[in-house]
C-alpha cells in the first residue's frame, strides 16, 4: 500500500477518535478529570392543606424550560396518590388525587437541577398578546402611558425600561397613582406590567423562580418580568427596569396562574427548601445523554454491569502497552521474546506490584529455565516438552506460595495471577535462543523483555490516562493510527546508532 493511503487511513482514524471525543468532552459533559464533582441544587415543594370529605386532586406548577439549568431527577412524594403529568398554559402541572383523605395532608415535590450554559429555553415564539379588556378610566391611564412612554422608546427593550422605570418613580403621576392604587405585592405590581406591555402589543409574562444560593429553608418565590422582542425572551428587573437576571436563578413557573390549586381541600399552604449537595460528574453526563437520547450513551462502558467494567478497565489499558512495546521495538531497539508478552507480564505486574513482580518474574524465569535444560536430555518433543514446562511452573508458583506464606510475605501470594502460559513459553523460546544464538543473545532477550514490561507497566498504571481511556475509548483510535504510522517507519532505531557509528568514519 502507498505511503499516502497510509497517512490518509492514519487521518480517518485521528479526526473519528478526536470528534467523537470533543462532542463528549463538550457537549455531553464528560469530564477529563477522575473525582470531578458539579454543584446540584434540590429544591423541594411542600403542600399542605385540610382534607375535605370527598375526593382530593392538587395541581402544582413545576419547572419547564429554565435557561442556564437542567433537570437531573424529579420525584413526588406521597403516600397513597396517584400521581400524574400535564402540560398547562403555565407550562408543566405535577397532579395528584385520592378518592379519600383523613386529616391534615402534606404532599412533596423535589427536584434537582444543575448548572449547564447550553441549556436555553425552547419556545422561541412568544404568544401574540390579545388587546386586554380594561374598563373606563383605567383603560385612558393605559393609554395615554403608553403613548407617552412609545414616544421616549424606539423598541421593545427601551420601552420596557422606561415604563418600569416610571412605575418605580416615587413621584408618580395621576395615571400610574391610579393603576398602582391596588398593587400590594410584587407579583401584582409586575402584573400591571404585562397589562401595560399588552396594551402597547409587547408579549409579556410573569416569571417565578428561585435564586439558588447554599441552602435555604425557608426560600422565597421572586416575580421577573420577561419580554420577547421578536427573537428571543427578554428578563428585566420590574424594580429597577434594568435587563437583567438573578443570579442562578430557577424559573420555577410562568404566567399569571396560581403556584397550586387544590380541589376538595382547604387551608392551602406552599413552602420551598432548597439544598446544594455535590454529585459526580460522569452521573451529570449521563443524565445529560440520556435526557438528549444520544445514541452514544447506549454504547458508553458505564451502561455496563459493574463487573464487566472492571473487566474492561484493564483490557482498555493493553493498547496503552502495546503503544510503549512499537515504541520499544521499532524506534529504540529493545530485543524482547515474542511480540505481546511483556504487555501481559506488565498486566502480571498489576497485581504483584513492581518489585515483586520483577523478584518472581526473574526468580521463575530462572528455575524454569534450569528444568528446561534437564528436561532437554530426555529428548522430548515440542508439545509433551511445553506441557512439562507448563506443569513444572505450576509447581513452582505452589512452592514460592507457601514459602512466601510462611514468611510473612502475602505478595508471593499473588504470583498465581501471573499468566503461567506465557511464562512457560518464555522459558521455552529462551532456552532455543540460548542454544541457538548463545547465552548472551538469550540473556539480552529476557532483559529487554523485563525492560519493557516495566515500561508498559508503569504507563498503564496511570490513573488518570485510565479513566480517560474508559470514559472516552474512541482515544483507541488515535493509538491505533499512532501504530499504523510508526508500522511505516524504517529508519535507524535508537540502539543501532552505536552499532553503526563505525561507518561515520568518526
Amino acid at each position: 500500500m502507498k505511503q499516502r493511503y497510509v497517512f490518509a487511513l492514519a487521518l480517518l482514524l485521528t479526526a473519528v477518535g478526536m470528534s467523537v471525543f470533543v462532542y463528549k468532552w463538550q457537549v455531553l459533559g464528560f469530564p477529563l478529570t477522575e473525582d470531578r464533582e458539579t454543584p446540584v441544587w434540590t429544591i423541594e415543594s411542600a403542600i399542605s392543606f385540610d382534607s375535605g370529605p370527598g375526593s382530593i386532586k392538587v395541581n402544582l406548577l413545576i419547572p419547564t424550560l429554565t435557561p442556564g439549568f437542567r433537570k437531573l431527577n424529579e420525584n413526588p412524594i406521597s403516600r397513597g396518590y396517584g400521581f400524574s403529568l400535564n402540560y398547562g398554559s403555565g407550562g408543566r402541572e405535577a397532579q395528584w388525587a385520592v378518592r379519600r383523605a383523613d386529616g391534615p395532608q402534606t404532599i412533596y415535590y423535589r427536584i434537582s437541577v444543575y448548572e449547564d450554559a447550553q441549556a436555553d429555553q425552547l419556545d422561541t415564539t412568544p404568544p401574540f398578546p390579545p388587546p386586554p379588556v380594561i374598563n373606563e378610566p383605567f383603560k385612558t391611564a393605559v393609554d395615554v402611558l403608553v403613548n407617552d412612554v412609545r414616544d421616549q422608546s424606539a423598541d421593545a427593550e427601551s420601552f420596557t425600561s422606561e415604563l418600569l422605570r416610571r412605575m418605580n418613580d416615587p413621584s408618580l403621576g395621576p395615571n400610574l397613582e391610579l393603576l398602582l392604587s391596588n398593587v400590594s405585592s410584587n407579583s401584582e405590581f409586575v402584573e400591571v406590567a404585562t397589562m401595560m406591555l399588552a396594551a402597547a402589543r409587547i408579549p409579556a409574562r410573569k416569571v417565578h423562580g428561585f435564586s439558588l444560593s447554599g441552602r435555604q429553608r425557608h426560600a422565597q418565590l421572586i416575580t421577573w418580568l420577561e419580554i420577547h422582542d421578536g427573537d428571543r425572551w427578554r428578563y428585566f428587573d420590574p424594580a429597577t427596569g434594568e435587563e437583567s437576571m438573578p443570579e442562578r436563578f430557577l424559573v420555577w413557573w410562568r404566567g399569571n396562574e396560581s403556584l397550586v390549586r387544590v380541589e376538595g381541600g382547604s387551608n392551602v399552604e406552599v413552602e420551598f427548601a432548597v439544598q446544594r449537595n455535590h454529585v459526580d460528574a460522569i452521573a451529570i453526563a449521563r443524565s445529560h445523554a440520556g435526557q438528549d437520547s444520544t445514541p452514544l450513551i447506549d454504547f458508553s462502558l458505564y451502561s455496563l454491569p459493574i463487573r464487566t467494567q472492571a473487566v474492561y478497565g484493564v483490557l482498555l489499558m493493553i493498547p496503552i502497552g502495546a503503544l510503549i512495546m512499537v515504541f520499544m521495538r521499532n524506534f529504540i531497539g529493545i530485543d524482547a521474546f515474542g511480540t505481546f508478552m511483556p504487555v501481559l507480564i506488565a498486566l502480571a505486574f498489576r497485581e504483584t506490584k513492581l518489585f515483586w513482580g520483577v523478584v518472581l518474574f526473574t526468580l521463575l524465569v530462572a528455575l524454569g529455565l534450569s528444568i528446561r535444560f534437564l528436561l532437554e536430555r530426555l529428548r522430548l518433543l515440542l508439545v509433551p516438552r511445553l506441557s512439562a514446562v507448563l506443569i513444572v511452573v505450576v509447581l513452582l508458583m505452589l512452592v514460592i506460595s507457601l514459602m512466601s506464606h510462611k514468611l510473612g510475605i502475602e505478595t508471593g501470594l499473588s504470583v498465581a495471577l501471573f499468566p503461567m502460559v506465557i511464562i512457560a513459553m518464555t522459558i521455552e523460546r529462551m532456552s532455543v535462543v540460548w542454544e541457538e544464538r548463545g547465552p548472551a543473545d538469550a540473556l539480552r532477550g529476557a532483559f529487554g523483555s523485563l525492560v519493557i514490561a516495566i515500561a508498559a507497566y508503569i504507563a498503564m498504571g496511570v490513573t488518570s490516562l485510565e479513566y480517560l481511556i474508559f470514559t472516552f475509548p474512541e482515544l483507541l483510535l488515535v493509538i491505533l493510527a499512532i501504530v499504523v504510522m510508526a508500522g511505516r517507519y524504517t529508519g535507524y532505531r535508537l540502539l543501532e546508532l552505536r552499532r553503526f557509528k563505525a561507518l561515520t568514519g568518526d
